[in-house]
């Protein structure tokens, strides 16, 4: 099934037309639940990796057999998913019970190579705003499943590009790590749904006056939604619960149609390529190769939600029948404080790519 952005509540381009010069696009993944296969673009699926070529590993000291199983991660995801709506079984909860965090394999050395986690497979002919080294059409994603890399004790990231036609025979099994640091280090296996939608600059980065001016639009906006809301504001008291529950459905109804520009009319959220970075956790902060000085721009948007509260605008048409209780957050996975992002040089791809997180 294919994720339809709906249309932005209004075209800000519009009301703004200097954010003609801010236009950039980025390619929504929408990951859902599924098994692709090695010739799809996924999530955490199966890699079209030689079998000639070693597979990616950690190098760095660090705890490496401390924290939870792979495999217990997996299975107590698979038992919660299973039992949704019921209640669980005996055995389902002498299963989620034995799992903990703990030194599962304590002859695993600091310094032992670990495999990495294979996190995303990304095909340019699916996902327009890829862009890497010259001739190269696919982009491979892992990453070792323990924050504590660097001065900042984050996740480490490896980007592997290749040119698909060149893979022969591809590696099976493929390597994991046994032990990760956290569950939310691991995704979900998906399918994903690329789609190409707009974006505009991150508020803060706008000229001063072009601010101004959008916060002068918001603040008029609220001004009109408070005077609709005391004009039409429902009784104090109700004869019955019911005909409170029924006003207060209208006004939240009423609140979610509010329009924000940062919410709802500038930067998309969930897993994407390409596209701006949105600093809604912090001010904004230079990101430059550290070869060349170039500012380099997101390749990869890591996101825990799909949409939250605040973006629910930009909820795919195909999930807002609330089928799919993964819609959300499909992937599961946490890193930083729900946000990541992968920087890569627009002058030479082959130079060091850098993180962000909010």
């Amino acid at each position: 099934m294919t994720r339809t952005t709906p249309p932005r509540p209004l075209d800000v381009e519009a009301v703004f037309p200097a954010l003609a010069a801010h236009r950039r696009t980025t390619t929504r993944l929408h990951p859902r639940h599924g098994c692709p296969g090695t010739q799809d673009s996924s999530v955490a699926g199966p890699l079209l990796w030689p079998a000639d070529e070693p597979w990616p590993v950690c190098t760095a000291v660090h705890p490496k057999g401390t924290g939870h199983l792979l495999s217990d991660v997996r299975l107590s995801r698979r038992i919660l998913e299973d039992s949704r709506g019921r209640e669980q079984t005996e055995e389902e909860r002498r299963l989620l019970e034995g799992m903990s965090e703990g030194n599962h394999i304590p002859e695993l050395r600091d310094d032992a190579p670990l495999p990495m986690l294979a996190v995303a497979q990304l095909y340019a002919r699916e996902i327009p705003d890829l862009v890497g080294p010259e001739d190269h059409d696919l982009l491979q994603v892992f990453w070792c499943p323990f924050e504590v890399h660097g001065a900042d004790r984050t996740i480490d990231v490896v980007l592997k590009w290749r040119r698909s036609t060149e893979v022969g025979a591809v590696l099976m099994p493929q390597p994991e790590p046994p032990v990760v640091g956290r569950e939310e280090c691991v995704p979900n296996m998906c399918v994903v749904h690329p789609e190409r939608v707009v974006e505009h600059e991150y508020l803060g980065l706008l000229e001063e006056e072009l601010q101004e001016e959008i916060d002068a639009w918001e603040e008029a906006r609220l001004d009109e939604d408070d005077a609709d809301e005391y004009n039409s504001a429902p009784p104090a008291s109700y004869a019955t619960y019911e005909e409170y529950e029924e006003a207060m459905a209208v006004a939240q109804a009423e609140e979610s149609e509010e329009i924000n520009y940062m919410s709802d009319l500038s930067i998309a959220p969930g897993w994407k390529v390409g596209g701006f970075t949105s600093w809604h956790l912090t001010d904004p902060a230079p990101v430059d190769c550290e070869v060349c000085g170039a500012a380099m721009p997101p390749l990869l948007t890591v996101n825990m939600w799909e949409c939250d509260g605040a973006s629910r605008s930009w909820l795919p048409i195909e999930d807002r029948d609330g089928q799919d209780p993964y819609a959300t957050n499909p992937t599961e996975v946490y890193l930083g404080r729900g946000l990541m992002r992968v920087h890569t040089c627009p002058t030479d791809a082959a130079h060091p790519h850098r993180l962000s997180f909010q």
